[in-house]
């Protein structure tokens, strides 16, 4: 399944009325989750269907002064202005060089919508939630509270974001402008 609405993911409006599960019937009752899934280079996360509001295009961005480098501006969305995360940025793998195929997610995070900025969207997956995984806790953290999970799909390992931590952590280190974690040396 992954891959497989590449071609039309960019121009998905997301609304919880339009998904249905893989084998047609409504996904109902709280066994099963949907997921948005996309790329950022090889590795495949997803968002919880509810929180999306769109796929977008990429388009420019207007920079912003004193941000941090994973806020990489906002853009202007039907009279808002929504700020733009570059998620593999966020995760400690560099900026990304954005492309005409980027495409931002635009997901609500509480009152706020935020734009996530990713490779390329995959598919829309139905998981059933007893199937979704703990993050391995590694040096005593869990994905640095990025993940809520992980589940497989199609033979692909899927991290599942933790949308509220990513922005609270991001909060959290741009007014605390703390150093990043120790790594352990051998």
């Amino acid at each position: 399944m992954i891959g497989q609405a590449a071609a039309q993911g960019a121009k998905l409006a997301a609304t919880p009325q339009s998904f249905s599960r893989a084998d047609g019937a409504a996904a109902a009752g709280g066994d099963v989750a949907q997921f948005i899934t996309f790329a950022i280079d090889d590795d495949h996360y997803g968002i919880d269907i509810m929180a999306v509001r769109e796929i977008k295009d990429w388009t420019a961005i207007r920079h912003l002064p004193h941000q941090p480098d994973y806020v990489r501006g906002i853009c202007g969305l039907r009279g808002a202005f929504i700020p733009i995360v570059d998620l593999r940025c966020r995760f400690g793998q560099g900026l990304t060089e954005p492309t005409p195929l980027h495409v931002f997610i635009i997901v609500q995070i509480g009152r706020q919508q935020v734009g996530l900025l990713v490779d390329r969207v995959s598919d829309i997956v139905s998981v059933e939630r007893a199937n979704i995984k703990p993050v391995p806790e590694v040096d005593g953290t869990r994905g640095h509270g990025f993940l809520s999970g992980l589940v497989t799909v199609d033979g692909a390992t899927v991290g599942l974001i933790e949308l509220d931590s990513i922005l609270a952590t991001a909060a959290s280190a741009a007014d605390n402008k703390s150093p990043a974690p120790e790594h352990l040396s051998a």
